[in-house]
């Protein structure tokens, strides 16, 4: 029962190290499902009929296509204060002089001269704010996390429906300047391309001016449907130095002068979008989740009217998720199949119908189509994947039913009030708010906790009296040969260096066993940590390895070797592994004590990469480093803890078996003691203390052994 309690105390320290792995991943590593479906203009989204002008012009998808040319201009990091008009400042307020504000006057000019034609929004970016999760959600309409669980685990590039793809697949040219980072995401979709290396934070001007050089002659020409340029300048300088230094406001006013250019050059038929990835901290760092980092600039700009009124005094705060499904139906394609974006209402306004009714129910059929987009998804989502919340999706089902059922009501009737199709208009964007809401909850819960559970686990003692004391630096000496082991045998810490090889060792690839090539890649990947976990209950016999030198040393002193040879037979001791069961009343909790030692070793590797996860999640290598580190690490502390309650267990099992022998032995000795004083009763007390001698030099010292554990277990 001793034994037990030992292997059931270990597992639940072990489980409070699982919780605290668990707290923090289920903030920091955020999961969701991947889907590989994809809308196509020959499937409707839904039922009932399309808008007017949907599948039955030229060009024509889900709905009539506004633009046949769209220029999107990716500033990475621009910060909606970065392009924010400014205003007077109030009488007897000091004026506010920061380097960064008031750089980009010309979008203001434009918001002032053309409030029909321009309009800037705050984009509210979702976290983690690093570029590569933002460009794909630039492009999907959904919330990319960490881990996007599906075909592409080993791969960077986007398998999810998506713009670019829709717009390659329907034979529109796409040129792309900038960011080497697309190529990952998309690669071998442009018709042609420019890419620029992007980690070299120190080089401000490179890749803009690159840019630059060849984006006014590709305007020109009429090689292009789609350009996309990406400027990295803007981050760089806030990496480099942070947005309160002069090359930031030098930055900006180079991104000012490059939008008036193409502004020029701009044709009724094109879109112009400006927008951020996300935003900075004010050192200029990005990945978290605070305001400034997830406030972007969102501008668009058509040289014919496109909004009904003016805008407002403040901007509107808008999802960034909600370009995609905007972006779609102005170009006259379907919504890429994972959008949970909501559309941006006022753009599908009719301008040259004065009629209020008209806008209105323009405005409602795009956000049906949207609506009817979303609903789609959530209900083949629910269908793959299981981390939904169940009531509420139900709740939003029937509210989108409800607001169908109406809009399609309100069709039948051409001469219905306005106030009822604002009615439409607010269930519909109730519908598609609350579904962001559930998936951003569900997928996105980007909280950073401290391991409280693992510093409860390991603020548990560890220290308890007895004669099989290891030390600490024994301890660290062999969870640091299992490391050192890892990496020796050419291992490392990132998804694409797994020997995915290793799968398929001894077995044919013929065979479809999926548990077992991921058993044996995992084998392959944690062997070291599962040998030295195994292994470490043969650290107990390192206090009687240094006993057993120190003491050679003091029979041998120095100058004393002939005496030691020449002198009287000294007591021979027991061998080094007999020493073990010399306090069986301690052994138990001894390897208790190495066991919890070796967790807490783990456990502080662990909460090292904890801690530099967390202290450096606004780093630029924090998702291909970082936290790829915290995810082996995580998997080997899982690994080692299995393994070292296997070992111990596997001690245990011996000790039970070694101590049923020594007590056999024990008792043939009493018996054969018996025999011999019936035989010899009067030879003496000298024959009976001689006939143990006549066994072997080995059977004696596991005799002597085995005797005195007998009678101390019995006293």
């Amino acid at each position: 029962m001793q034994k037990i309690s030992v292997l059931l105390f270990l597992a639940w320290v072990s489980f409070l190290f699982y919780a605290g792995i668990a707290l923090f991943t289920s903030g920091f590593l955020l999961t969701r499902w991947e889907l590989t479906n994809h809308s196509s203009c020959q499937e409707p989204p839904g039922p009932g009929a399309l808008p007017l002008g949907g599948r039955g012009e030229p060009g024509a998808c889900w709905m009539a296509s506004r633009f046949s040319r769209l220029v999107l201009v990716v500033i990475d990091a621009l910060r909606f204060d970065f392009a924010q008009p400014q205003r007077a400042p109030v009488s007897g307020e000091p004026p506010v002089s920061l380097p960064f504000l008031g750089k980009m006057g010309f979008l203001q000019r434009l918001l002032e001269s053309q409030p029909h034609h321009a309009r800037l929004y705050q984009a509210k970016a979702d976290p983690p704010t690093t570029t590569v999760q933002r460009l794909k959600a630039l492009t999907t309409g959904s919330l990319p996390t960490f881990i996007d669980a599906g075909s592409n685990f080993a791969s960077s590039a986007i398998v999810e429906d998506n713009l670019i793809k829709q717009l390659s697949s329907t034979g529109r040219r796409v040129v792309f300047m900038g960011d080497e980072t697309w190529n990952d995401l998309f690669p071998g979709v442009f018709s042609q391309a420019l890419f620029f290396p992007s980690f070299n934070v120190r080089d401000l001007d490179t890749v803009d001016n690159g840019i630059m050089e060849h984006l006014y002659p590709t305007m020109d020409s009429d090689k292009w449907d789609v350009l996309i340029t990406h400027f990295l300048g803007v981050d760089h300088c806030g990496h480099k130095h942070d947005p309160y230094h002069p090359d930031m406001a030098k930055k900006l006013t180079q991104m000012d002068k490059m939008i008036q250019g193409l502004v020029k050059r701009l044709k009724n038929d094109t879109l112009l979008v400006v927008t951020g990835d996300h935003g900075m901290t004010i050192s200029g760092n990005h990945g978290g989740e605070s305001k400034l980092e997830t406030s972007t600039a969102l501008f668009l700009y058509s040289p014919r009217a496109l909004f009904p009124s003016a805008p407002a005094e403040e901007p509107e705060i808008i999802p960034q998720i909600s370009l995609v499904p905007t972006l779609a139906l102005l170009l006259g394609l379907p919504i890429p199949f994972g959008n949970i974006g909501e559309v941006i209402a006022e753009v599908f306004s009719e301008i040259e119908d004065s009629q209020p009714r008209s806008s209105a129910l323009a405005q409602a059929s795009a956000l049906h189509l949207n609506a009817q987009q979303v609903s789609r998804f959530l209900h083949t989502y629910s269908a793959t994947a299981q981390d939904l919340q169940v009531q509420e999706l139900h709740r939003l089902q029937k509210l989108f039913s409800k607001a169908s059922a109406d809009y399609q009501r309100l069709l039948q009737s051409p001469q219905g009030a306005e106030a009822a199709l604002q009615t439409v208009i607010l269930e519909l964007q109730q519908f598609l708010r609350g579904v962001r809401a559930m998936c951003i909850e569900s997928w996105a819960r980007f909280s950073l906790s401290f391991l409280l559970l693992h510093l409860l686990a390991a603020g548990i003692p560890i220290t308890t009296p007895g004669p099989f004391t290891v030390p600490w630096h024994a301890v660290f000496a062999w969870a640091l040969m299992a490391t050192e082991t890892f990496y020796t045998t050419g291992h490392q810490t990132a998804f694409s260096a797994i020997q995915w090889h290793a799968a398929f060792v001894g077995i044919s690839e013929s065979h479809n066993f999926t548990w077992l090539y991921a058993f044996l890649v995992g084998a392959n990947t944690f062997a070291s940590h599962i040998l030295f976990a195994v292994g470490c209950p043969l650290l107990l016999l390192w206090p009687f390895l240094c006993e057993n030198q120190g003491s050679r040393k003091r029979r041998q002193p120095p100058g004393n070797e002939a005496e030691a040879r020449v002198g009287p037979e000294e007591e021979q001791e027991p061998l080094m592994e007999m020493r073990l069961r010399d306090a069986p009343q301690h052994f138990s909790a001894a390897l208790l004590q190495l066991g919890l030692k070796y967790l807490f070793v783990l456990g502080i590797q662990i909460l090292a990469c904890v801690l530099a996860a967390y202290i450096l999640r606004r780093h630029l290598l924090v998702w291909k480093v970082f936290a790829p580190k915290f995810v082996f690490e995580a998997m080997g502390f899982i690994v080692s803890s299995v393994g070292l309650c296997l070992g111990i267990a596997l001690v245990m099992r011996v000790d039970v078996a070694v101590s049923s022998w020594f007590r056999q032995l024990v008792l043939t000795q009493e018996k054969a003691g018996e025999q011999s004083s019936l035989v010899y009763t009067g030879a003496g007390s000298s024959a009976r203390e001689a006939q143990p001698h006549l066994l072997p030099p080995c059977s004696q010292d596991l005799l002597a052994s085995g005797t005195s554990l007998f009678y101390n277990s019995r006293s």
